[in-house]
């Protein structure tokens, strides 16, 4: 029989890290009982701050269209039902469902009570220098469902009306 010879690369496969939610979890709920809540905020925002350099660098050039362009990319890979609303000043957000919190229940993983801080806290962390912010504003704790608002600050740091 000849040998057959398979090539193939790492990115030839389509890459989910669907389990790698559980374990964040796990780690969230460990810094959270043996720290307390600000040690959760505090490793995501620095986490953000560091993983998420290029993209933070590119909302600096490009604005908005950054973190859009992301967003989709990443939902559209994990098969999220999700709405993304782009103007200058403002991206909106709907997710329906977070596919992260929707696999951990699945699997019988638990799910932190501070999970929403991937959200809020990592997102903030992307904005912080920028001329944006960002608000969290909807969460509904059991399906990870949210309404997220990215927008440019003004000068005073408000959120434009």
């Amino acid at each position: 029989m000849p040998k057959e010879v398979m090539d193939r690369r790492a990115s030839d496969n389509v890459y989910l890290h669907r389990d790698f939610h559980g374990a964040l979890s796990a780690a969230l709920i460990y810094l959270e009982e043996r720290f307390g809540e600000d040690a959760v905020r505090e490793y995501l925002r620095g986490f953000a701050r560091a993983f998420y350099a290029p993209l933070r660098a590119d909302l600096a050039e490009r604005g908005l269209p950054a973190i859009a362009d992301r967003l989709r990319r990443v939902y559209e890979a994990e098969g999220a039902d999700v709405s993304i609303e782009l103007s200058d000043d403002e991206l909106m957000v709907r997710v329906e469902a977070c596919p992260a919190v929707t696999h951990m229940r699945d699997r019988g993983y638990a799910v932190s009570r501070l999970w929403r801080e991937t959200i809020s806290s990592v997102n903030e962390a992307i904005c912080e220098g920028s001329a944006f912010d960002f608000d969290l504003v909807e969460y509904n704790e059991e399906t990870g469902a949210s309404v997220q608002r990215f927008y440019r600050r003004t000068t005073a740091g408000e959120a434009p009306a």
